[in-house]
């Protein structure tokens, strides 16, 4: 079966089309080595996939007639990823959280209520310096 059919056929990817991009790009590695779509893969093949910023391991267990559902997916391959990948993602998103480059994008409700607060509380001394300015008669 061709990589890019079985990745598609044990839900790995969405549609076939993102599958074989995938292989294209050179996110799918048998053994270590990139391969097109058009690869045959075989039971006890170990096939690497970078997806969504984790890469992932797999071992394909045997090859189904077509796309299965996603609760027997299991029986035609077995995820062997290390937990250190997962790890590295938590730790990704938590600092994207936290970080936003300034100027890029819009700015986010809270950063717009931040602003209004700033500049009503910059206004409001300014109303308070001028009538402390102007002399009282």
């Amino acid at each position: 079966m061709r990589v890019d059919k079985y990745l598609w056929c044990v839900r790995f990817f969405k549609t076939r089309s993102l599958a074989t991009n995938a292989c294209k790009q050179g996110k799918v590695k048998i053994q270590g080595v990139s391969v097109k779509p058009s690869r045959e893969v075989y039971a006890t093949d170990k096939v690497s996939i970078r997806k969504d910023q984790i890469d992932y391991e797999i071992e394909v267990l045997d090859l189904p007639a077509s796309r299965v559902g996603a609760k027997i997916a299991g029986l035609y391959v077995q995820d062997i990823t290390p937990k250190e990948a997962f790890e590295k993602m938590e730790l990704l998103k938590y600092s994207k959280e936290y970080y936003r480059k300034k100027g890029t994008g819009r700015p986010t409700k809270k950063d717009r209520r931040d602003i209004d607060e700033l500049l009503d509380n910059t206004e409001e001394k300014n109303k308070e310096e001028s009538i402390k300015e102007e002399p009282q008669e």
